[in-house]
């Protein structure tokens, strides 16, 4: 790996401990030198993707590909823990379809080889993103093993999270996509945990156990991000900011017309203007316009989301 490519993507910031490093590919040894790498350039933990559905990631027989070779898996563990001494986890999907399902026999493995955690999505990868999360696996999973085990699919809510936990008996939740639409997701679970210790239960006649973000604090949230991307000159960042602005916006009266300006902007600055401009007439225009403008009901249009499983 060229250093100027191994710098821009192991950057993390001293604030950011613990944090975690997650590696994918099909090669043993490849495997195994980069977890090295991860190592030596003190992250904390090193994790092997094998969650990923991406069609270019699984022709090469990586992330989710990799589920459909057991053997190849175990060497992969192997050779990863002989050279490193951080904590080292997988994540993996159920199986590569319903007649595939390897997910409590592959977490046996993890635990055998000397992984410190499992994280389980509970889909195929035939499945990709549709139809339900089986949280019954996850359940499964947690029965046949020690090591600690982190659910993963379907937590869009605080009360999402609880259920995971009581159905599941995990040991933690792993949350993916919904952090991207609101990225306050893990302070609500935290309100809501809170709540429900101190023994305040929500009633038809309460607010609810946890804050929802305001437009302002969306706002707050996007020139936050969006500043340290182009203060920062991040490789990238014009592709970053168009790609999360149509999930932070969800929900936005007249968001619409943002997206559009955010896509047809060349540069960070000029995103970051469009952002910054939006935001000035939409909070400061008078209550009752805001509420007749745009649709409520207005679906998000689809946009790219990268995820890794």
């Amino acid at each position: 790996m060229r250093e100027s490519k191994r710098k821009r993507y192991l950057h993390f910031y001293d604030d950011e401990h613990p944090i975690a490093a997650q590696l994918f590919g099909s090669d043993p040894v490849t495997l195994a030198g980069s977890a090295k790498i991860v190592e030596e350039e003190g992250f904390d933990i090193v994790d092997l993707n094998l969650g990923c559905p991406a069609k270019r990631v699984v022709k090469c027989n990586g992330g989710s590909g990799l589920l459909r070779d057991l053997p190849l898996i175990r060497t992969i563990f192997e050779e990863v823990r002989k050279v490193v001494t951080i904590p080292f986890t997988v994540k993996f999907r159920l199986g590569w379809d319903d007649d595939q399902i390897v997910c409590v026999e592959l977490a046996k493995l993890a635990e055998e080889c000397g992984l410190q955690a499992v994280a389980l999505h509970a889909r195929t990868r035939e499945q990709g993103y549709s139809g339900n999360a089986r949280w019954e696996w996850i359940a499964a999973v947690k029965q046949a093993i020690k090591i600690p085990v982190i659910g993963n699919g379907d937590i869009r809510t605080p009360e999402d999270a609880a259920a995971m936990v009581a159905q599941t008996g995990c040991d933690a939740i792993m949350i993916g996509r919904t952090a991207a639409s609101n990225p306050w997701i893990f302070r609500q679970i935290a309100q809501y945990n809170a709540a429900i210790k101190s023994q305040q239960p929500a009633t038809s006649n309460q607010q609810r156990l946890y804050e929802t973000p305001t437009d302002r604090d969306r706002y707050e949230m996007i020139r936050r991000y969006f500043s340290m991307l182009v203060e920062e000159e991040m490789h990238g960042a014009p592709g970053k900011m168009k790609q999360f602005v149509a999930w932070f916006t969800h929900g936005v009266q007249g968001g619409t017309a943002l997206r559009q300006a955010v896509y047809h902007a060349k540069t960070g600055p000029a995103i970051l203007e469009s952002v910054e401009r939006f935001f000035e007439a939409h909070l400061n225009r008078p209550a009752a316009e805001a509420v007749q403008s745009g649709s409520p009901n207005a679906e998000l249009e689809p946009t790219p989301f990268v995820t890794c499983g």
